[in-house]
This record gives C-alpha cells, sequence and structure tokens, in this order.
C-alpha cells in the first residue's frame, strides 16, 4: 500500500526566552491511502508541530516531508492544493453564515461562483448543518462550529486530510457524530492523519498509532499492538469485606503472573493473568471454596490509558503545545 504522507527524520526547535525547545527531534511518521494514523501523546508532545509542517504552515529545521509524492518544503504551493486542514480551534468566520464561509472557501481556491455554492450546499448536507446554513455562525454552538471547520477544510475534496484534536471539547454526542463523518471520508478514499488526546478517539478511528513524547516517536502499532506491549489481561475483583483480602489474595494468586495489587480502598485486588477466562473460573471456584464473597470480579483488558502511562510515566494532559 502506498504511503500518501511521509515524514522522516523531523527536528524543530522554538527558542523560548533563553531556553531552545526541541518540539520535534527526529520524528518519522507514514500514512498509507485511504488509512488514518492516529498520532496520540500529550500537550507539548510535538503533534501540532509535525501537523504544521506537513501542511506547509512551518518548515523543519531538519528532516523531509511529502505528501502525494509532492515535498512541502520545495513546493509548498503545489502541496496546499492536495491538503484540508482542521485546526484545534474552529476557523470560521462568525458574522458569515455557514453557508456564506463555505462559499468564501470555494472562491479562495478559485471556484466559479456556481460551483463553490453548490460545495456550500453539499456540505451543509453532509454534516448536517442545512437548517443552520443561514444563519451567522455566532450563533452556533461549538459542536456546529467544530463540523462547519471540518466542512471547510473539505470544499476542495482534498485527498490528504489533517486533523488537529478535531473533537477538542465537543460533547460526546457531537463527537460521535463528527466521528461518523470522518469514517465515512477514510472508506471514500481519504487518507488522514488525526492528532488526537482522547485515548477512545484513536482506539475508534485509527489504523495505525504513534505515540510521540518529547518530539520523538516511543511506540508505533494498532491499538491491539500497543495495548499487548503493556501485557495481557488482568482479573480485578473487589470484597465485599477488608478482612476478606488475604483470602482472596490468596485466591488470586493462584494464576497470578505477578502478585496481587491491592487499590488504596483496601477491598480492590487485580494482578495479570496469562490465561483469561480459564484463569477466571480457577479464582472463581478458590473464592467459592474460601467462602470469600465479591461484590464485583471481571477480565480487564489493557486500555489506551494504560499504554499511555507505561510508555510516557504520566497521562496525556500536560503542558501547552509549543508554537511559533
Amino acid at each position: 500500500m502506498t504511503d500518501v504522507v511521509e515524514a522522516r527524520g523531523l527536528v524543530k526547535t522554538f527558542r523560548r526566552g533563553r531556553t531552545v525547545v526541541r518540539a520535534l527531534d527526529g520524528l518519522d511518521l507514514s500514512v498509507p491511502e485511504a488509512t488514518v494514523l492516529g498520532l496520540l501523546g500529550p500537550n507539548g508532545a510535538g503533534k501540532t508541530t509535525a501537523v504544521r509542517i506537513l501542511a506547509t504552515l512551518l518548515e523543519p529545521d531538519e528532516g523531509s516531508a511529502r505528501v502525494a509524492g509532492v515535498d512541502v518544503v520545495a513546493h509548498p504551493q503545489q502541496a496546499r492544493h492536495l491538503i484540508g486542514l482542521s485546526g484545534q480551534y474552529a476557523a470560521v468566520d462568525e458574522y458569515l453564515t455557514g453557508f456564506e464561509n463555505l462559499e468564501m472557501v470555494g472562491r479562495l481556491y478559485k471556484m466559479g461562483r456556481t460551483r463553490a455554492r453548490a460545495r456550500a450546499a453539499e456540505l451543509l448536507a453532509l454534516f448536517d448543518l442545512e437548517e443552520a446554513g443561514g444563519r451567522p455562525v455566532k450563533g452556533y454552538s461549538g459542536g456546529m462550529r467544530r463540523r462547519l471547520d471540518l466542512a471547510a477544510a473539505l470544499v476542495a475534496a482534498p485527498p490528504v486530510l489533517f486533523l488537529d484534536e478535531p473533537t477538542t471539547g465537543l460533547d460526546p454526542r457531537s463527537r460521535t457524530g463528527l466521528w461518523e463523518v470522518i469514517r465515512g471520508l477514510v472508506r471514500d478514499g481519504t487518507t488522514l492523519l488525526l492528532t488526537t488526546q482522547y485515548l477512545e478517539e484513536a482506539d475508534r478511528l485509527a489504523d495505525e498509532i504513534v505515540v510521540i513524547d518529547h518530539g520523538r516517536a516511543i511506540a508505533q502499532g494498532t491499538s491491539d499492538d500497543l495495548k499487548r506491549q503493556v501485557g495481557g489481561e488482568q482479573i480485578e475483583l473487589v470484597v465485599r469485606e477488608p478482612a476478606m483480602v488475604e483470602q482472596a489474595r490468596a485466591a488470586l494468586g493462584k494464576v497470578a503472573v505477578v502478585p496481587p495489587v491491592l487499590a488504596d480502598d483496601g477491598r480492590t485486588l487485580s494482578a495479570p493473568v496469562s490465561g483469561s477466562a480459564a484463569d477466571l473460573r480457577t479464582v472463581l471456584l478458590a473464592l467459592g471454596r474460601g467462602g470469600v464473597e465479591v461484590s464485583d470480579i471481571g477480565l480487564r483488558r489493557p486500555t489506551l490509558d494504560d499504554v499511555f502511562l507505561t510508555l510516557t510515566g504520566h497521562a496525556t494532559e500536560a503542558d501547552e503545545e509549543v508554537t511559533a
């Protein structure tokens, strides 16, 4: 499968007062055609800097980047005709209507008036904004603005789309709706690089994930690949009474790969296991024989949260992204 987006050895530094910050430190990326690459990392990891370089808004200090075979540094104008970009904040004119915003983008792409208006109407329908299309954007909700911003990125029907944290600040319903639109674009052949802090978003949308921290890729693979890196399933149980913890620990210890860990609540025990369902049955039988009552027990797969904590030592919230 052909890589439509390629970056090799990207380095970018910024000066913050007397301090030089290395926002990207030799980052490599590749996105095959009609797939989604999720660029996952905390704020400050370098995600936005990478997108800005690929979108021709910044030049790297070192390294190279190509979109659909076009060198984004040597031929930025040519590359821009292949790219749609939606940033962290909706870049729309709130004093224009939704329709007028999209028509204006079409005219900037040198579409004729008739074609620009037709494309605006198509996109308003696609993003369920037909009823709101004639109203000024200043009256739109946050979710509506985000959908309009993504629609604006699609006016020229670009084959490559960069979405920089597209669902930041959206409520769960609006986020789910935007995910459906994104899936549809990829099914129709769009190649997508998606940056996000939402682990569920990467899990749901990305064919492959690159985890970056301090400007470097620290892990890459499918969601399942990354989860396997932090181990298999865990059995987690909650005893009804703290006095039963030691008996429960012994029962869980029969199948645990490492000694069970007791949570701060004094009632919850967990441990990684290798045999999954068979191990769960073994623990249940041991608990029953020992008369240990539990209020909850089950198998838990590792999540991307676990991956993040294991790989970076911290959660996804951190300092603000370094930008020029």
